[in-house]
């Protein structure tokens, strides 16, 4: 390309968990390559861009979380564009590309990215490069990649059209709305054989730009990577053909942060500096139940947490973050590895590198400026992340094998996009896992703090009510449990569910009895939590409107809030009327893992539940009609009544569960359920099902 097409392009992100940012911050580090220059900001940085003047092409990466919503750092410019007055020529003057990513296992697959696509398709922009919706579910690099590599010839065909069209009006600045598109259709004649020339030639440049990061040496010795005997490719043997290829490697990402070591001594952060907004309260765990037998293939605990002494508030319905930590005996087998294990407590100075080629390199917000390392290793970065391909890159730099710097090359190459996903992603294989694997791989700690995301809260839900249970806050949870796999000699249990179950092990077996012999607490540990915003999951505010709730699992979690806090209004004002409840509740087997099964009863009793509808997945049948094995199934039976409640009486519906595919069986059997009773075709009733989730009738608290 010549001089005169090296252009900008606005490029913005929104992100929840860093993700849309990284993949901003590799299309940044590829523009310049491409003799581009991208103009990178958050979503949220509404006072840095402005779209409404925006003449140059702008590309927009995404995320979607909770149950397709849009990232926190994109509800402003989500809504300030659903503003109903704007004209449909709006954006008329703006030409996008739009990455959106998500997770196919939800039910609203890349909703946010949808969202704004649709919006801004409304208001008359138009795209330069087709959308791309990568799946978290079976490797975003899947999409991503490809994506990427397709950006560049279109941004330098917009560059060359709207230059042809400066040239053909013969004076650039009479030129408006300059990248309003340019079809070659509506190119006089005379130019477009110039102008399709000079595409193919931006394609045969745009193909040596990523031809020329192959690696065309190969390895001196194929038997470093593999043996005769090694058949089998695996996380650290590769077999031909790509054993024995010529490698597309990503570019080496610059480092852009120092760390430095100090003799001083001090406190760590406080914990609240770790979350952006928002206060986290200390609080102690005062009771632990285990809800399952332990031949259940889950292990169900409920734990009650002390919040009388904060002014922590909260509705049943609600959720909240625990702020874990990593696991100790993982951090320490890290800071081993790195050779580190006697400057765990040493306190580290974390800065931007001077003179780092990254383009706008700050600060992570997740990093305190001064803590020790232990504090950074345990409470700031999520170690078993799954490496991404750049960090992978880097490690090679790291790495004195040969045959092990093969691997990793591999690992990160375009030809082993398919060992990637088998070994690393499908995997779970994390930082620890790849040092363990490639011991010759020592990493700075500047690699680790650039490229390991920031560990993430874990949000759960509220199992109780404040005016039931005054001064407490339950919750639930199984005990995530990973399997020893071949990268992984020993099983691993979540990193939240993990610690917490530890935490509370003395309370276990102690009968509730949360004092020891001296008076004194069993617990002198407590649990970081901090609330969490925007929750809609609610009860009606009217308590004679009458409710569905369907939570198979832990998924009936908030549903004893919400039936605690409906026990205590009908006690304390018996002249209400109250409408009827409705509890869809799910299992494997009735006498293993049967949650709440004495409270339900209790509830049932007073007539605070009015019909409670079970079902057993794997328990063996005892009539010669199968009852239904899932709540979706279930749901179907009670047909007429599910419409009613929705149709005719103004209920509301709650789904909650820790089963992706359970929200979507459970959905179609609604819709079903409207079609049939309201005689219409299955489209029709997935419009009404669309009108029940906006009056926030049909509600979703659904996780992973």
């Amino acid at each position: 390309m010549g001089c005169d097409l090296k252009r900008r392009f606005l490029l913005l992100y929104a992100t929840q968990k860093g993700q849309a940012k990284a993949i901003a911050e590799e299309i940044q580090q590829q523009a310049d390559t491409h003799g581009l220059k991208a103009d990178v900001h958050c979503m949220s940085e509404m006072d840095k861009y402005n779209l409404e003047a925006e003449e140059d092409p702008v590309v927009i990466v995404i995320s979607t979380t909770g149950t397709g919503d849009p990232p926190d750092t994109a509800r402003k410019l989500i809504k300030k564009i659903q503003d109903k007055s704007l004209p449909p020529d709006h954006f008329a003057h703006l030409q996008y590309g739009l990455l959106g990513l998500g997770d196919s296992e939800y039910t609203f697959f890349c909703n946010a990215g949808k969202t704004l696509d649709r919006r801004l398709q409304e208001l008359g922009a138009q795209h330069f490069y087709n959308t791309g919706l990568a799946d978290d579910c079976v490797g975003l690099e899947l999409v991503v990649d490809p994506w990427i590599d397709g950006l560049w010839l279109a941004l330098k065909e917009v560059f060359l059209l709207k230059k042809e069209k400066e040239d053909m009006n013969g004076n650039a600045s009479a030129v408006t709305n300059s990248l309003s598109a340019v079809p070659l259709s509506a190119v006089p004649c005379e130019h477009k054989l110039e102008l399709t020339s000079k595409i193919q030639q931006l394609k045969l440049e745009d193909e040596g730009v990523r031809s020329s990061d192959v690696q065309s040496q190969k390895l001196f010795d194929v038997s470093l990577v593999t043996s005769a005997q090694d058949t089998e490719p695996s996380l650290v043997h590769s077999v031909p053909p790509i054993s024995q290829s010529a490698l597309n490697v990503p570019a080496l990402p610059p480092e852009y942060i120092e760390v430095q070591f100090q003799d001083t001594h001090g406190e760590d952060p406080s914990l609240t500096s770790l979350i952006s907004e928002g206060a986290v309260f200390e609080v102690p765990v005062t009771k632990a139940v285990q809800l399952t037998r332990e031949d259940a293939i889950k292990t169900a605990l409920l734990l009650e947490l002390d919040i009388s002494d904060t002014t922590f508030d909260y509705q049943p319905g609600d959720s909240f973050c625990v702020i874990c930590p990593n696991n100790a005996g993982e951090v320490a087998e890290l800071l081993h590895i790195l050779g580190l294990s006697e400057k765990g407590e040493h306190f580290v100075c974390v800065t931007v590198k001077q003179g780092t080629k990254k383009k706008g390199a700050t600060h992570p917000q997740h990093i305190p400026e001064r803590s020790t390392l232990k504090f950074i290793l345990t409470w700031c970065l999520e170690i078993r992340a799954i490496p991404k391909k750049a960090f992978l890159r880097a490690l090679v730099e790291c790495t004195s094998d040969a045959g092990e710097k093969r691997r990793l090359q591999e690992l990160c190459s375009r030809q082993g996009a398919s060992d990637y996903t088998r070994f690393i992603r499908e995997s779970n294989v994390c930082l620890l896992d790849l040092l363990r694997a490639f011991p010759s791989c020592r990493p700075s700690l500047n690699l680790l703090i650039e490229h390991l995301p920031k560990l993430q809260p874990r949000s759960y839900s509220v199992s109780s009510s404040n005016l039931f249970q005054p001064g407490k806050m339950c919750f639930v949870f199984n005990i995530v449990e990973f399997p020893a796999c071949p990268t992984r000699p020993v099983s691993w249990k979540g990193v939240c569910t993990g610690w917490l179950a530890a935490l509370v092990e003395p309370l276990l077996h102690t009968n509730k009895n949360i004092q020891d012999a001296k008076g004194g607490r069993l617990l002198n540990e407590k649990v970081p939590i901090f609330a969490r915003p925007n929750c809609t999951f609610h009860l009606p505010a009217d308590p004679s409107i009458p409710f569905m709730m369907v939570g198979p699992g832990t998924g009936i979690s908030p549903f004893i809030g919400f039936l605690q806090h409906r026990q205590k209004l009908r006690e304390e004002h018996k002249d209400w009327s109250f409408g009827e409840t409705w509890l869809f509740f799910g299992c494997r087997h009735q006498d293993r893992d049967y949650l709440f099964k004495d409270e339900l009863r209790c509830f049932l009793e007073s007539g605070t539940l009015t019909h409670l509808k079970v079902c057993f997945s794997r328990d063996l049948p005892a009539a010669e009609v199968a009852p239904p094995k899932y709540v979706q199934d279930m749901v179907r039976l009670y047909a007429k009544e599910v419409a009613s409640i929705l149709l005719k009486e103004g209920g509301s519906f709650y789904v909650c569960g820790d089963g992706k595919h359970m929200a979507d069986g459970v959905s179609d059997a609604v819709v079903d359920i409207l079609s049939m009773e309201m005689g219409a075709d299955r489209l029709e009733a997935m419009k009404v099902l669309a009108t029940l989730r906006e009056a926030k009738r049909y509600l979703q608290d659904v996780w992973s």
